[in-house]
């Protein structure tokens, strides 16, 4: 065999097996924070970005806009956690996005999202009604064009949570199962 042919075979096998690795398998109650789907009820969501924010970051700080008056600060023992969704309606008839949500980390302390003002921010996650075949954020808005492309679910949480990882977020559905996502911190 010459060195020429034995090279285009190794090439192609590798090539191969990097095509084999492509496809993502979706468990409908839990996954890693590798961009797998899940379903909640019968929105399927997935988890564009998670993140801990930099309010003095240019590019954090208009995830920060819209919070309510006097949860604008942190303290020392306090960090900004965003959470960036998509959604897709797959299903023949009208359904509703999540509006809620919790994260849990493994000593099973539950944290809520701090509800950021939609007609400030942008990027705010907001639960819609979603025709078949729709999605969220919609095409066209400023969280479709970002660069998560996705819409924000914002977390206040203490900087214990990284010596009690990994975080778990919690989508509970208007109606229908609830999903689970591993996060990254």
């Amino acid at each position: 065999m010459s060195a020429r042919r034995f090279w285009i075979i190794v090439c192609a096998l590798a090539l191969a097996v990097g095509l084999a690795a492509c496809g993502q398998v979706s468990d409908p109650s839990s996954s890693e924070n590798d961009g797998v789907y899940v379903d909640a009820g019968p929105v399927t969501y997935q988890l564009q970005v998670s993140r801990q924010l930099n309010q003095y970051a240019v590019e954090d700080r208009q995830y920060l806009s819209g919070l309510p008056e006097g949860e604008g600060t942190l303290t020392a023992d306090e960090l900004w956690y965003g959470v960036f969704l998509w959604a897709k309606n797959q299903t023949n008839e009208f359904h509703t996005t999540s509006d809620t949500f919790t994260i849990t980390d493994t000593n099973g302390d539950t944290y809520h999202p701090i509800k950021l003002d939609a007609e400030l921010n942008g990027y705010a996650w907001t639960s819609q009604v979603l025709a078949p075949t729709a999605i969220e954020p919609e095409p066209n808005t400023t969280a479709s064009f970002g660069p998560t492309q996705g819409g924000l679910v914002l977390f206040k949480l203490p900087t214990s949570v990284y010596s009690n990882r990994p975080l778990t977020l919690h989508i509970f559905p208007p109606s229908g199962h609830p999903a689970s996502i591993s996060l990254d911190l």
